[in-house]
């Protein structure tokens, strides 16, 4: 388990590994390596078992000098941990400012993962069912139309992506299809061209290319020609990241649908709104929306249309109801009539079901199409989703608890095993310093603060390992210095001590001291990630 698995500092498991501080130099790595290396030595043990253990553990010390000690290596574990330099994220020595390093890092992991996303058939959809009531009334069916669309994108060639859909289209007032074709090739790292072809409702043949201009900012050049008419168009696009969580963009048409549109997007982890402006020789509009995230699993949404033939408000929120499956609903009122919206989403798969309710506009039915739906959604809410959400998250927990169990029977194990190897130097630190009196570890345990909470603060005699915390007294003694002190360093999991592990992954965790010094005791409990520095007054019983 990794730090950042527990919410806590990340990338420090080697530091503690070592017992050095984030901030150490590598004169103080190169020591502590030395340090270690004479306690899990392989040579130093006969016994097969014991060997074994010491080999394992001098393993790990090896890893966390290796990096460590490496100005490159490390800074690239302080952002992305272990996982970035197994992750082929390795850099060219040119790259020595942290922020220089940290851009080429996402860099490189975003093209990773484009590529192993690109390597699959990726199938996207959408069904959307129009239900009128009005219809309905009038004597005829409740199906207004219906409209689909499907897309495949798949990888040809390291370089080359080709994607492939279908429209379809029914209304009262008829049917229309059409077929697309898109061909992406990347011809540098820096610039890309795509290759378009539709037949159907408005066959044309197109191409446009785009290229990273800035590290910021990106332009889009293409040119399209219809099948029908003859006609062709030319379009310009810029698009910039005016900060960490905003882009905007301009767009410029030429052609016989001359157009331009300014838009910008803003996302962070609360929200997401977006805005547009387009004006043409045949068109004028805007649009507008806001997300409001409450959760990860809940948010609400407000957006707005208007154009030659639109305008609208909607209101509506949404909740994710598993992994893959988001729903929402969302109330529409307009000049075309009042509206309900009902929308789902599984994966890139997406349902949606219009409902006309009115043509017209009264403003009691327009409060109720509002308040009823509101209030059963609340009710819902309430009475159904909150309930089963919560009855799925602890079965997820149960099951997540169930997996790692075994892991943390392993690393239990491993832990047990380190100590035997501590216990021979940790008992002569622990006779000098009684000799000396000076600082004695009594008794120590680290694990879960619920299960502390429950002692009272009182550490339990005898072994002390249980499922929920270990009895750690050797490997503090081992860490006592020839001056009577200990320290564990701020910022540092101390499940990655040696001699340590996590026996709750996912739960606040706790170290408790119980230690005598000339002669006096003392207890004092420190969280996971706090620095603990022994012996100190305050600490006196």
């Amino acid at each position: 388990m990794n730090a950042e698995e527990d919410g806590g500092a990340p990338n420090r498991e080697l530091y503690a590994v070592l017992q050095v501080s984030p901030e150490s130099t590598t004169e103080e790595i190169k020591r502590a390596y030395r340090n270690w290396a004479q306690v899990y030595h392989p040579d130093k043990y006969q016994d097969v078992h014991m060997k074994e253990t010491a080999t394992e553990n001098f393993q790990r010390i090896c890893q966390a000098y290796e990096v460590l000690s490496d100005e490159t290596k490390r800074q690239i574990y302080d952002i992305y941990g272990l996982e970035g330099l197994s992750a082929g994220l390795e850099l060219a020595t040119r790259t020595n400012r942290v922020e220089e390093l940290k851009e080429e890092l996402e860099r490189l992991r975003q093209k990773k993962e484009e590529e192993k996303m690109a390597a699959q058939f990726i199938p996207s959809g959408i069904v959307v069912t129009n239900l009128s009531l009005p219809q309905v009334l009038d004597g005829d069916g409740i199906m207004a139309g219906m409209a689909m669309s499907s897309q495949v994108n798949t990888r040809l060639s390291k370089h080359t992506n080709f994607a492939m859909g279908g429209n379809l289209e029914v209304n009262n007032h008829g049917a229309g299809t059409a077929a697309s074709t898109v061909l992406r090739h990347q011809l540098s790292s820096v610039q890309s061209m795509e290759f378009l072809a539709q037949v159907g409702l408005q066959s044309l043949i197109g191409v446009q290319t785009t290229r990273y201009v800035s590290s910021h900012s990106t332009a889009t050049i293409g040119i399209r020609k219809s099948l029908q008419d003859g006609s062709i168009n030319l379009s310009n696009t810029w698009t910039s990241q005016l900060s960490p969580t905003t882009n905007g963009n301009i767009q410029f048409v030429l052609g016989d649908q001359s157009s331009v549109a300014v838009g910008w997007q803003k996302k962070d982890d609360k929200m997401s709104a977006s805005g547009e402006l387009k004006v043409g020789t045949r068109y004028l509009g805007a649009s507008a929306h806001y997300v409001h995230r409450y959760s990860s699993e809940s948010h609400a949404r407000i957006a707005g249309k208007y154009n030659s033939t639109t305008l609208e408000v909607e209101v509506g929120g949404g909740r994710k109801i598993s992994d893959l499956t988001t729903v929402r609903m969302m109330y529409v009122i307009g000049i075309q009539g009042i509206s309900w919206r009902f929308e789902m989403r599984r994966g890139s798969q997406k349902l949606v079901i219009p409902v006309l309710l009115s043509t017209y506009f009264d403003p009691a039915f327009a409060i109720g199409a509002f308040v009823v739906p509101t209030s059963l959604y609340l009710l819902l809410e309430k009475f159904v989703a909150k309930p089963y959400l919560l009855w799925r998250e602890k079965g997820k927990a149960l099951e997540d608890k169930q997996k790692t169990s075994a892991q943390v029977r392993e690393a239990r194990i491993s832990a047990e095993k380190s100590q035997q190897l501590l216990r021979i130097v940790a008992d002569r630190k622990k006779t000098k310093q009684i000799e000396a009196n000076g600082l004695l570890i009594d008794r120590a345990v680290y694990g879960s603060l619920e299960a502390l909470q429950k002692q009272d603060g009182t550490i339990p005699h005898g072994d002390t390992t249980s499922e929920e915390f270990i009895n750690v007294t050797v490997p503090l003694n081992f860490l006592v210095n020839d001056s009577g002190q200990l320290k564990l360093h701020k910022g540092v999991k101390k499940s990655g001590i040696m001699g340590f592990y996590d026996p709750s992954p996912g739960e606040p965790k706790q170290l408790l001291v119980e230690y005598t010094y000339r002669g006096q005791k003392f207890k004092v409990i420190v969280d996971d990630y706090d620095e603990l520095l022994i012996p100190q007054h305050a600490h006196l019983v």
